[in-house]
């Protein structure tokens, strides 16, 4: 397969600022983000904990990361948990970061809430933190005591809400739609079916009948799929919080010989490119994996080198389709 080729990124920073009247937040494009920190003598060490990587958004997410390490002159440690379920895993890789005694780590949480109290005790051992992907419970971040966390990823609600609007485009007769969420204590699980179901109660002619969680997998994308298609045959629409599960649905549809239902994902994974391409995916939204590990690691070294950095990063997300693949 071609590599893809991805628009350049739109990073948004979001500064929220302590002054009498309320201030515009500040917008900057990549190219007017502060420049790298020199490399110091000694070099800075940064973990960057992951869900996992037997998800291809990860493994893309690690070459961005991979980039930054080498422009920036750290040391980059990488550890990753067997699944994204795996929350026990990531709180002992932070503890194992803590041990090493790194100067930051940038984590992309399974859950937005237990992994907290262990990122409290790296904070408190002068660890700086950069939240990636999926955002922390920001109650849980300020009942432990912490200040906000540097977050960077992209407007989950919004793109979930353009894939979901093309999804329902041009239906103007009654029809149903099922749902296949992710991890549900997750933020950006939640920001997804937040949006998706926006899009969705637009249109009048849509009614949602079932929403399960497929915990951002394959294989429980196709058994949540065969399960809701066991007790709602008519639905013709399908919407997946991301391409993994997308991908075990349409296993399903093709085994079932149910191909006129329709399905979009969300990550434009290379995988569910193929699947737009050959017709069995309707769409995708491209959130640009690689690009959130390079600026998580570009953020903390800065915090580590003592420089202030925006509260929250927004990179841009774009509809992946037919006729507008990259």
């Amino acid at each position: 397969m071609k590599p893809l080729h991805f628009l350049p990124a739109l990073v948004i920073g979001l500064s929220l600022q302590g002054c009498e009247q309320s201030s515009v937040p500040s917008v900057t494009t990549a190219a007017q983000m502060p420049a790298a920190v020199a490399p110091a003598k000694v070099q800075k060490q940064i973990g960057l904990v992951m869900k996992t990587l037997t998800n291809p958004f990860f493994v893309e997410m690690e070459k961005g990361a991979r980039r930054a390490e080498k422009e920036l002159g750290i040391t980059l440690k990488v550890k990753t948990a067997a699944q994204e379920t795996s929350i026990e895993q990531q709180i002992q890789l932070v503890d194992d970061l803590i041990t090493d005694k790194v100067d930051a780590i940038v984590i992309a949480p399974g859950d937005s809430q237990r992994l907290v109290p262990a990122l409290k005790k790296a904070v408190d051992a002068g660890i700086k933190i950069v939240n990636i992907d999926n955002r922390l419970d920001q109650e849980a971040v300020k009942q432990a005591g912490l200040k906000p966390i540097p977050f960077i990823s992209v407007d989950n609600e919004a793109g979930a809400y353009k894939v979901g609007q093309f999804l329902v485009k041009g239906i103007t007769v009654p029809t149903e739609l099922a749902m296949l969420e992710g991890i549900r204590s997750a933020d950006n699980a939640q920001q997804r079916s937040q949006g998706a179901r926006r899009a969705f109660s637009e249109n009048k002619w849509v009614k949602v009948v079932a929403a399960e969680t497929a915990n951002w997998k394959i294989d429980e994308g196709y058994s949540v799929s065969k399960a809701i298609f066991s007790t709602h045959p008519n639905v013709k629409l399908v919407f997946a919080a991301n391409d993994m599960m997308a991908i075990g649905a349409i296993k399903f549809l093709q085994e079932s010989g149910r191909t006129h239902v329709k399905i979009v994902g969300y990550d434009a994974l290379d995988e569910a490119l193929v699947e737009i391409k050959s017709g069995r995916l309707l769409a995708t939204i491209d959130q640009q994996a690689a690009e959130q590990g390079y600026q998580g690691i570009a953020l903390a070294n800065r915090l580590a080198h003592g420089s202030t950095v925006p509260e929250v990063t927004l990179i841009d997300t774009r509809l992946v389709t037919a006729h507008a693949a990259p």
